[in-house]
């Protein structure tokens, strides 16, 4: 029997029968609302649940969320010294050595800087040890870290045009990896596929590939992987073909969200336009 082509399946049939939780919700606004909502909430679970420090994984993208999360804790005065915060990635000098500077525009961590902690009342804040950003020199420091506070809570996230998550892309052609050895790739220094830089000078420096860094520092594959849930927002145009491949396709490292049909608790939120019909159409 012939299998069913993932990227064929009508707008209305999108998440029916993955493995993978699915939603959609109308519009972008209402995604980052509900990302905001979900932080918040997975936080107040965690602690609940009698977590003395509770670990998030967190994206830079999608932006919004940060701005109205802090703006929730400030009002209703909830604390979030207890938060571990991983950053997912940021970019890297061309020598791989160090971060790009703050200064660069595309700085992951200027923006949270920015975005997040700066907009909390200061005793309302994580402490700056517990705000963690992958280190090139030391990448196994993750993986240490993690180890020491128990373990991942929620691993919040995006999805990349080529199936990544984080900036885990796909082995190049010619360079098999099989799902076992992918799902096992620690923090790592990666070089970005041309795929992933290209789509990123789209949304975010105006077509400008120049000016994508080739290189960047990553939680692997295996801290995503072992987080006790993974949740992933979408919404954009151009993730209509790739929520079909990760909720409906074979789970291969080609797609490496895919990875994710094979996770106890992972949960797809995305905008009603996600889930298009991705077919050519000449503009």
């Amino acid at each position: 029997m012939t299998e069913r082509n993932p990227l064929s399946i009508p707008k209305e049939e999108v998440g029916r029968g993955s493995a993978i939780a699915f939603e959609t919700l109308p519009d972008n606004d209402a995604v980052i609302r509900r990302f905001a909502d979900d932080l918040m909430a997975e936080y107040l679970a965690a602690k609940e649940a009698g977590r003395e420090k509770v670990v998030f994984i967190l994206p830079v993208g999608p932006v919004g969320q940060y701005e109205l999360w802090a703006k929730h804790c400030n009002r209703q005065r909830i604390g979030l010294r207890d938060l571990v915060i991983v950053n997912m990635d940021e970019y890297l000098t061309p020598d791989g050595g160090d971060f790009i500077p703050l200064s660069n525009p595309l700085s992951f961590r200027a923006h949270m800087e920015r975005n997040f902690f700066a907009r909390l009342d200061p005793e309302l804040a994580p402490p700056p040890e517990a705000r963690h950003f992958p280190d090139p020199r030391r990448p196994e420091a993750t993986g240490d870290l993690i180890d020491r506070y128990g373990g991942v809570d929620v691993c919040f996230g995006g999805v990349g045009i080529t199936g990544h998550l984080a900036f885990n892309d796909p082995p190049e052609p010619g360079e098999p990896l099989d799902v076992g050895a992918f799902a096992a790739l620690p923090t790592r220094v990666v070089r970005l596929s041309r795929e992933t830089r290209l789509i990123n000078s789209i949304t975010a420096a105006s077509g400008n590939i120049d000016y994508i860094p080739e290189l960047a520092v990553t939680v692997g594959m295996k801290e995503i992987l072992a987080s006790r849930k993974v949740r992933i927002f979408m919404n954009r145009t151009w993730q209509c073909a790739i929520v079909r491949k990760l909720l409906h396709g074979p789970v291969i490292s080609a797609v490496p969200a895919s990875l994710l049909q094979n996770h106890r608790d992972a949960r797809v939120v995305a905008a009603d336009i996600v889930t298009d019909l991705p077919v050519p159409q000449l503009h």
